[in-house]
């Protein structure tokens, strides 16, 4: 049996982990963390496998090295992590002999939107990224869609060189930067999760996207990673090689 801590237990998310979780005939549910405790110490004093974190994006690296430095394995679902925080956690799980897997997104339709994106980059060199999340989310852009932006970049090094948008009326109207591709963060209540990837070219232009309309939808990604992260060696970036589509 695999013993699981879930960490931001009273979120929505950790609510519907723990859901999940304690339905799985291999895993136990042992303990459901949240801001009023300390992660440290509760892993200090209780041996477990793994600990899955959907927190703060604040409290990322603190909570990734508390759990592997306690001997746990880690899957987390915050987002905010940078490439400097991704060296220092690789670095962890070598000197804590611990693996950690970072799902930008667990549902198994972006995995593939964004796999879909990354083979169509290689075709159009014109593309947008619009995301739409709950006006409660505290960071842009989403986790999603800065890796998708990155694994489009793994096959084009710069996009829309030819896009003339050079006055700016009200600054940031042209939204975020990342290689040239523009990412839009849309943040409204009655939304949970959605992405468009938007491909241009003479006479055309592609539309990849993807709606998350519940919390389930990323219960079957949480619960793969889960099993996955004990038999892995250190970090795993993105659910793409879980999948087959690496």
């Amino acid at each position: 049996m695999i013993k699981i801590v879930i960490n931001g237990a009273l979120g929505k998310m950790g609510k519907t982990v723990i859901n999940a979780v304690s339905n799985e005939k291999d895993m136990t549910f042992v303990k459901g963390l949240d801001a009023d405790d300390n992660l440290n110490n509760y892993l200090k004093d209780n041996k477990v496998d793994v600990v899955v974190d959907f927190t703060r994006p604040e409290s990322r690296m603190e909570n990734v090295k508390a759990i592997l430095s306690n001997g746990a394995h880690a899957v987390i679902g915050t987002t905010g992590f940078t490439d400097e925080d991704l060296d220092q956690v690789k670095k962890w799980c070598s000197e804590y002999k611990k693996n950690v897997i970072i799902g930008p997104n667990f549902a198994i339709g972006t995995i593939f939107q964004m796999h879909f994106a990354k083979i169509a980059a290689k075709h159009f060199d014109t593309a947008e990224i619009v995301e739409y999340h709950h006006d409660q989310k505290v960071d842009f852009p989403s986790g999603t869609a800065v890796k998708t932006a990155q694994l489009m970049s793994e096959e084009r090094d710069k996009f829309n060189l030819n896009t003339k948008d050079k006055v700016a009326n009200i600054e940031g109207a042209r939204g975020g930067d990342f290689k040239g591709i523009k990412i839009h963060s849309v943040r409204l209540p009655g939304m949970v999760a959605h992405q468009e990837v938007i491909f241009g070219a003479t006479g055309q232009y592609l539309t990849l996207r993807h709606d998350a309309t519940s919390r389930e939808c990323y219960m079957p990604g949480v619960l793969l990673s889960i099993r996955e992260v004990i038999n892995r060696t250190g970090l795993t970036y993105g659910l793409e090689d879980i999948f087959g589509l690496s």
